[in-house]
């Protein structure tokens, strides 16, 4: 009791010593131990999450961050104790650098081949001496950014696998913004900063940058043990994903179309759109402008941003609102003359003047050959005592709304009225022909695809879904901006008129032999400085339609700016829709495998032997008739073989015993282990597929524990 009593005497004393001391420290001694842990702890260093990827309406990656690096190496070793250890630790480094240093640039210039190892060499024995030898670029190009593959191979080189410690390797680590499919869609997914962190500059990156750049984390380090350890505060949130409407075999179609158009008339910018009717989301967005060296980029999202006169596109609308008043109707015909008709002392031409004009034709006719006396004759008859009511029947059909694109740089449409300064007597029939206006292609083809939904305008969509984990978290549905453009009467006179321009007009080039295809062609000058010049005139050729004309599934448009004649919206825009609208189509296509069946085939499938009652199922799911001739037990294996009676197959059994080794043959591997083993053996496998041989033959006698080898053939 005696030693009990001492024992609980010294703990108590010592528990209450120990209180009493973090009294102290907490309370009397709490300044002077703030002052020196926070010598040790680094605070607010900020932790940047990974931004979020950019992927098709597939689910196939368009854009994403990988990491890069930019290596660093540190001569310097450090003792801030002891000067006299600090200078041998730092001969000793510099010993082990310069034994190594003919293999750091034998593997560097492995990794790296364009610099020699001279080079290598020369580069980092000038750092050893250099003011900034304690952050000395590691190689001669400084701002080369490497792979984390190509920085890991970098740390397994001699000299740099000793460690961080040791070697001085450190790094500046970036995120790089990558697409694996190179500049397709390039304008509309939009670029990113160099370094992600510092946000993103156009397109759907900056449209959705709040959400695709994530939350950033804090972190402080602690020194321990001269060691700093990183400690997380706030962990940062990784960005979300972003689901495109972007179809990347339909992207691929168009820009292949759209290009190979633009190298043969050597043409300046085209753009081609290709949209799903029903929902409005843009499956292909191709902006191309020729460069310096002439080849074709994406410079500039034109196809939302181009604020130019549509030409011939326009006729459609112009003709609608008439329709639409009851002033027309497909069979209202006009004399065009000879093709040149004076307008308010300016003189109105059609494409074909030169050759005699097409004469007296109707309003379906007018549309087929794209008359501009034929439009502008009877949009100035109707509405040139009142030119605000063919201006208001254009705002009943929504076109000159803004479309609020879910990307940013789109241009308004500029439909000007007749309160408006510089509207004059010849602005209405020239307006009517699609001059003395401006609207973005995007713009003219949601008011087609529109005539193709049943008259129901729908909001372009570039963005269908944001995800997280895989996990869909918000989706955006299609918006409708006119629930009704048109009558039904207008919409069905409308509809059939562009599928003759295609079928018998001059938009036969945007056609198919394989179904029908409606729109409308457009060609247009170019107003240049205020006017339009001659001599080195521009010319806007587009086509705008959709496909198929019974039951359209895309619109699509294709506009083309080009100098000098010739300039035609048919032969040109209209031959890469017609290419488009074939290749789409055919993607779309899937034929009934039924057809590829040949009546004169076997068409029973060949059955190995083993177990019939898997067998069985296979051959009911496959609706193969068969007949069992055997009884079959539930929950019992029945081993077997098959023949084939009339159309179906007899399924046999055969008796299994376990004392004669089992013919396995043209078994799978499965079923022939299984039976093998059941038997007592052991088997070993060689090759793959069906069994060919067996090293014991069949019928002999089995020996338990023996081995058998099968040898399997495909």
């Amino acid at each position: 009791m005696t030693r009990y009593f001492f024992v609980v005497l010294v703990m108590s004393l010592m528990g209450v010593a120990v209180v009493v001391r973090a009294a102290v420290i907490m309370f009397a001694e709490r300044d002077y131990w703030e002052v020196v842990a926070n010598r040790f702890v680094t605070e607010n260093d900020v932790l940047y999450p990974n931004r979020g990827n950019i992927l098709s309406a597939d689910g196939k990656l368009m854009a994403s961050s990988l990491p890069e690096y930019t290596p660093y190496i540190d001569y310097k070793f450090y003792d801030n104790n002891n000067e006299e250890r600090r200078k041998k630790g730092q001969a000793k480094k510099d010993s082990v650098f310069f034994s190594k240093l003919d293999s750091i640039c034998v593997g560097l210039h492995k990794l790296f081949p364009e610099k020699s190892v001279a080079a290598y060499k020369a580069h980092l024995k000038k750092g050893r001496y250099s003011k900034t030898w304690q952050h000395y670029p590691l190689l001669p190009d400084k701002r080369r950014r490497i792979s984390y593959t190509q920085y890991k191979r970098i740390k397994e080189l001699p000299y740099f696998n000793l460690g961080v410690r040791t070697s001085g390797l450190h790094d500046i680590d970036f995120n790089r913004r990558k697409r694996p499919f190179g500049s397709l869609a390039s304008r509309t997914l939009g670029d990113v900063y160099p370094d992600t962190a510092l946000g993103a500059k156009n397109g759907i990156e900056l449209a959705f940058d709040t959400l695709l750049k994530g939350q950033t984390g804090v972190a402080h380090k602690q020194k321990v043990m001269n060691r700093y350890l990183p400690i997380t505060d706030k962990p940062p949130v990784d960005g979300y994903d972003i689901v495109t409407t972007i179809d990347v075999d339909m992207q691929d179609i168009c820009e292949k179309a759209l290009v190979d158009k633009l190298k043969e008339l050597q043409a300046t910018v085209g753009v081609a759109v290709l949209m799903e009717v029903k929902t409005g989301e843009v499956k292909a967005i191709v902006n191309m402008t020729r460069g310096s060296d002439g080849n074709y980029y994406e410079m500039r999202n034109n196809a939302i941003s181009d604020m130019m006169e549509p030409g011939s596109t326009f006729k459609t609308a112009s003709i609608m609102v008439a329709l639409e008043d009851g002033h027309i109707t497909p069979e209202t015909e006009v004399e065009t003359g000879k093709g040149v008709m004076p307008m308010y002392g300016r003189q109105m031409r059609d494409h074909n003047w030169r050759n005699g004009g097409y004469g007296k034709i109707n309003v379906t006719r007018i549309m087929e050959v794209s008359s501009n006396i034929g439009v502008s004759y009877l949009i100035d008859k109707y509405y040139k005592d009142d030119p605000q009511r063919f201006v208001d029947g254009l705002h009943r059909m929504s076109i000159h709304l803004p479309l609020h694109l879910q990307i940013p740089g789109e241009g308004t449409p500029n439909i000007r009225g007749p309160k408006e300064r510089y509207f004059s007597k010849t602005t209405l029939p020239w307006m009517s022909i699609g001059y003395a206006t401006q609207i973005p292609p995007i713009n003219t083809l949601t008011f087609y695809n529109a005539i193709a939904n049943d008259g129901v305008m729908v909001r372009p969509k570039f963005v269908k879904a944001v995800m997280k984990d895989g996990n869909v978290l918000k989706e955006y549905p299609t918006e409708v901006i006119n629930p009704q453009i048109c009558s039904d009467r207008t919409l069905t006179q409308i509809r059939h008129i562009l599928r003759r321009v295609v079928s018998n007009g001059l938009g036969k080039y945007a056609g198919s032999k394989q179904f029908a295809v409606s729109g409308k062609t457009g060609t247009a000058q170019v107003a240049q400085a205020g006017g339009y010049k001659t001599g080195t005139t521009k010319y806007l050729v587009s086509f705008c339609g959709y496909f198929p004309s019974e039951s359209p599934e895309y619109s699509c448009i294709v506009a083309i700016q080009k100098t000098g004649l010739p300039a035609s919206g048919g032969t040109m825009a209209g031959s890469v829709f017609g290419k488009i609208a074939e290749r789409v189509y055919a993607k779309k296509l899937f034929l009934d495998i039924r057809n590829g069946i040949d009546s004169t085939t076997n068409v029973i499938p060949e059955v190995r032997r083993g177990e019939m009652n898997e067998a069985s199922l296979v051959l009911r799911e496959l609706e193969v008739p068969t007949l069992l001739e055997y009884e079959q037990e539930e929950g019992s294996l029945q081993w077997g073989y098959t023949e084939v009676a009339g159309e179906g197959l007899k399924l046999h059994d055969w008796e299994l015993t376990t004392a004669v080794v089992p013919d396995v043959t043209d078994m799978g591997a499965k079923d022939a282990v299984y039976l093998l083993e059941k038997c007592g053996l052991k088997v070993h496998l060689q090759g793959c597929g069906r069994v060919k041989r067996q090293s014991l033959p069949p019928g002999s006698h089995v020996t338990k524990g023996q081995t058998v080898s099968l040898t399997l053939v495909q």
